[in-house]
């Protein structure tokens, strides 16, 4: 069991991650790859990445055990820069004396699996050249199993994240809180979850950041050691049939039902999200036909639809916004 213990001032000082965190979904990727969990959303990813990874992941499987301890230091602070590039930077100019303690405890926890290796030990001195290949893994690994999909794990996110501001609007951060059920169980003062061991985490005015995470199973993850903000890490919904090639189009079947302007219409609405209420009082249909109109845009791969409380939360692919013509880089949060 983990349980979170705000004060007021905690409450006024929580946030929900901008965009996904590259380190976290390196972490929690790399997790799923060695187990068999959750075939029906992940087990087409696995099929593709795996081959890619066997050549490259020595050093981060040595890291990453599937379950258990994780070292700190793999998922650091970015301080709001999620670039890859920043990301790995931050790892690299961890202190020592962080390594050291990391890795100790990965040791510990992994004693019984298997002992800590050569190159392991070595990057817990702060040996330069097995910091550089730990760089190498890092951005290989992202480049063969995320990359190709990140387009898509940034829509997913920013539906979450949709779906979460609207919490907001309706409820304050009690509503924000409350919207994590089942996964997280907001007791005022206490948010509680379930986990592999207890822990009791006082955040004593730190706040709190809830990263948005796509390949997070099941239940949230933490860190350790919590930094100066500590940080919920949460899983979020799946489409199914995400993983499917990148660059593979939509069915021609479904791409020629697109035609016809209430489709259109509901495709420019839904780039800052909405309900379906709400594009049916907006288009002036019933609701029944917008559930019609988004399943069809939804199986073509131009929007995504997140459940919130009773209402379904709409928002725009990076496919549907190509189609638009609209930059990629667009925000798409409300």
């Amino acid at each position: 069991m983990l349980r979170v213990h705000f004060t007021t001032e905690d409450v006024a000082h929580v946030r929900v991650a901008p965009a996904p965190d590259p380190l976290w979904e390196i972490t929690n990727s790399f997790q799923l790859l060695t187990i068999q969990e959750a075939s029906l959303v992940f087990g087409e990813w696995r099929r593709l990445v795996r081959p890619r990874v066997q050549r490259t992941g020595r050093l981060l499987a040595a890291l990453l055990p599937p379950r258990g301890y994780s070292p700190d230091f793999l998922t650091p602070d970015l301080g709001g820069d999620f670039d890859l590039t920043n990301a790995v930077d931050v790892v690299l100019g961890t202190p020592r004396t962080d390594l050291r303690r990391d890795l100790t405890k990965l040791a510990v926890s992994s004693r019984r699996l298997a002992p800590l290796s050569a190159e392991t030990r070595a990057l817990a001195d702060g040996d330069p050249e097995v910091l550089r290949r730990l760089g190498a893994a890092l951005r290989t690994y992202h480049r063969q199993t995320l990359g190709p999909f990140w387009p898509h794990i940034r829509a997913q996110v920013d539906a979450d994240r949709a779906s979460r501001a609207r919490a907001v609007l309706e409820g304050g951060t009690d509503g924000l809180l409350a919207s994590f059920r089942p996964v997280l169980r907001w007791q005022p003062p206490v948010l509680e979850a379930d986990y592999p061991v207890h822990r009791e985490v006082h955040l004593a005015g730190r706040g709190l950041l809830l990263q948005p995470s796509f390949f997070c199973h099941r239940r949230p993850v933490t860190l350790a050691e919590p930094g100066p903000t500590p940080v919920l890490v949460y899983p979020i919904q799946h489409s199914l049939g995400w993983s499917r090639e990148p660059g593979t189009p939509p069915l021609s079947t479904e791409l020629g039902a697109l035609i016809g302007r209430t489709r259109a219409a509901i495709l420019q609405d839904v780039v800052s999200g909405r309900t379906t209420g709400e594009l049916a009082a907006r288009l002036g249909v019933a609701g029944a036909t917008v559930t019609h109109h988004t399943a069809v845009l939804r199986r073509a791969g131009l929007l995504l639809s997140v459940r919130h409380s009773k209402h379904v939360v709409h928002t725009i692919t990076p496919a549907g916004l190509a189609l638009l013509a609209i930059p990629q880089s667009a925000e798409l949060n409300v």
